[in-house]
């Protein structure tokens, strides 16, 4: 009973992801609605049309509704610790049929699809052990095209953070208009080659406005957000004022030979919901 419940849950999170933007970054959009003119105000437009369509309708707001993502953290005590990561799979599975979501998973050998979003390494899962029963699975569809704009840059340290915010300004000037803009970008500082790729994807997560706890990192998030605007590349990459809604920074410590810096690039569909599963069963969908 409690698997079918809760499986049940999943395809909702999936649902609610896919069809449903968060407050935070729909009034963001219609910020970036009233500042630009012309071609770019028409796309705004366009895009907050689609976003109302979408939750009207059930139906994902675009056609590429991702590779399956889910950030997860697990409580220690937690019943459903040794079957989650099954609920999950089969809640994708599920989840392709019902809401529905195009099939995004390809071998990339045979080309063969499995048609139902999962396969080798798919859906991504990252995990977080924590104190406590319940679980938390916040759901991030990745589209392809912002995702193809993910780089990694294995810096000097001593080009230093100039070096850094000049690798991300220069690495979102050459992305132009390929990851749908306005985007919301996300990056990782530090740790290894794979850590700062996750950091990068991770910062995805944080509420657009909302700004880093570290007052020196808040200043840099700011700065990065002006210096890409002022690209001038704008909506769809058409020209105009809003090329990213915001810009967010994670990061861990490193080798002092090594600084990682990975970048992880979101379309306008920010797309993220969150669930919490409690020790009886029972969830919400937030």
């Amino acid at each position: 009973m409690n698997k079918i419940r809760i499986e049940t849950g999943i395809i909702t999170l999936i649902k609610k992801a896919e069809t449903e933007l968060p407050v935070d970054v729909i009034t963001a959009l219609q910020h970036a609605y009233d500042v630009e003119e012309g071609i770019a105000k028409i796309q705004i437009e366009t895009i907050l049309k689609t976003i109302e369509l979408a939750k009207k309708s059930g139906r994902p707001m675009c056609q590429d509704t991702g590779t399956q993502t889910f950030f997860v953290r697990v409580g220690n005590d937690s019943p459903f610790i040794t079957t989650i990561k099954k609920l999950i799979i089969d809640g994708v599975k599920q989840a392709t049929v019902e809401i529905p979501l195009r099939p995004n998973t390809v071998d990339p050998f045979t080309g063969k699809n499995h048609g139902d979003n999962t396969g080798d390494g798919i859906p991504s899962i990252t995990w977080d052990l924590c104190e406590g029963s319940e679980i938390q699975i916040t759901a991030l569809p990745k589209g392809g095209g912002s995702e193809n704009m993910s780089k990694l840059g294995m810096l000097k340290p001593g080009v230093g953070i100039e070096g850094v915010t000049r690798f991300v300004v220069d690495e979102m000037i050459k992305a132009g208009g390929s990851p749908c803009p306005p985007t919301v970008v996300g990056i990782g500082i530090g740790g290894g080659a794979d850590v700062s790729m996750k950091l990068a994807k991770t910062a995805l997560l944080r509420p657009v406005g909302k700004r880093h706890q570290e007052q020196i990192i808040a200043d840099i998030e700011r700065e990065l957000i002006e210096r890409i605007n002022r690209s001038g590349i704008g909506p769809m990459g058409l020209g105009g004022k809003t090329t990213v809604l915001d810009v967010h920074i994670e990061k861990a410590h490193r080798h002092p030979a090594s600084l990682p810096v990975g970048i992880a690039v979101q379309c306008w569909a920010d797309r993220r919901s969150t669930m919490v599963i409690h020790a009886d069963g029972t969830w919400e969908v937030q």
